[in-house]
């Protein structure tokens, strides 16, 4: 039994709930698994995910623009939980590092926003560097006597989705904060921990061809712009145009192998030169093992581990979404480069519905 296949809690409050950097709402929907929780606010800059989180939790009320522009002129809503993962980019392991990356502060916003919302409890999802950052620290030194949320207190650990029923293996930092005035809420157990779901399971039922390149022909009007959409998850079941090259790498790639399989010949110059470094790496996924971490750029094989197990081809924007835990009926807003960017950065949503269920069996 997964965690999406428990009951409601019984005769549990509904806790209300604010979702800042709120993206295509995969934390919230998460927590909508559960029946006890309601999203009345989210904050979302980027358009096009803003639009697909409105699609899904059409009560919500979704605020477009920078979040330090909606602390400066809306009323923040008195709420149960606050949830969000605050941009990562400075100090994310992949690329370039940069610490004084001003994505980084907005570590404070989400703190300015607490004070406001004064909640029952918090959640902070980020990439697992994040508990080695310098914000890191300073989100500690927060709770400290003397700091701006001197009246809470928070544990932090990493957790790897796959643990709590998740299709893919996605480390993340998670603090689950309290006020001071209630007991923690701990962390959900990891009722997956050694019997991880698979890649097979994830895609059971899709076909190995795709169905299209493009994506439909349709628009819909948000924030006062006509966009993409609106587009199901079935309907995302999309392909690229390969060359000639490229399918010819796929095919020399056997079940597990990576770019260290192909020959001389299909080997691009930087690879020659490189022979050490990622395995995963134009790599195919495994039937029998939970997918790697799905980012924003999962159509590139190039990117990492992300062939099809058997197909050559890269994982469809279908599939990418299945292995985050999106509903086949999910709505999606945006271009195909916008909806898989709002498919990589969410929070995949048996890990959500794990947290979500500590926070209500503490309000038990």
């Amino acid at each position: 039994m997964t965690i999406l296949d428990q009951a409601p809690a019984r005769n549990a409050p509904i806790l209300r709930v604010l979702d800042l950097f709120a993206g295509a709402g995969g934390l919230t929907a998460g927590l909508d698994t559960l029946g006890v929780f309601r999203s009345v606010q989210a904050v979302e800059m980027d358009v096009a995910a803003a639009a697909t989180y409105k699609q899904n939790h059409r009560s919500t009320n979704v605020y477009v623009g920078p979040i330090q522009e909606w602390l400066r002129t809306a009323e923040v809503p008195q709420v149960d939980v606050v949830v969000g993962g605050p941009p990562c980019q400075g100090f994310s392991t992949l690329g370039k590092q940069d610490v004084e990356d001003d994505r980084n502060s907005l570590w404070e916003e989400y703190a300015k926003t607490i004070v406001r919302a004064r909640p029952r409890y918090f959640v902070v999802e980020n990439v697992a560097a994040f508990a080695r950052s310098p914000q890191y620290g300073r989100f500690v030194e927060a709770v400290e006597p003397g700091g701006i949320l001197a009246d809470y207190a928070f544990e932090a650990r990493v957790l790897n989705a796959a643990d709590y029923g998740a299709f893919q293996a996605r480390k993340r930092a998670v603090l689950i904060g309290h006020h001071r005035d209630l007991a923690s809420p701990g962390f959900p157990t990891a009722d997956h921990e050694g019997a991880h779901r698979t890649v097979r399971q994830a895609f059971r039922g899709v076909a190995q061809e795709w169905d299209a390149i493009d994506l439909p022909e349709r628009s819909v009007r948000f924030a006062g712009r006509d966009l993409p959409g609106v587009f199901r998850t079935t309907e995302l079941h999309l392909g690229r145009r390969y060359t000639s090259e490229s399918i010819q790498r796929f095919r020399s790639i056997p079940p597990g192998g990576n770019r260290f399989s192909l020959p001389n010949e299909l080997l691009a110059d930087c690879w020659r030169k490189h022979t050490s470094g990622s395995a995963d790496v134009m790599g195919r996924m495994h039937w029998d093992r939970p997918s790697v971490t799905v980012r924003t750029e999962f159509f590139k094989p190039e990117k990492g581990r992300y062939i099809h197990p058997v197909a050559n081809r890269a994982i469809t924007h279908y599939e990418a979404a299945l292995l985050q835990g999106f509903p086949r009926s999910y709505r999606w807003v945006g271009s195909k480069v916008a909806i898989a960017r709002q498919i990589g950065n969410a929070v995949p949503i048996p890990l959500a519905a794990a947290i979500g269920r500590t926070i209500a069996d503490a309000e038990r």
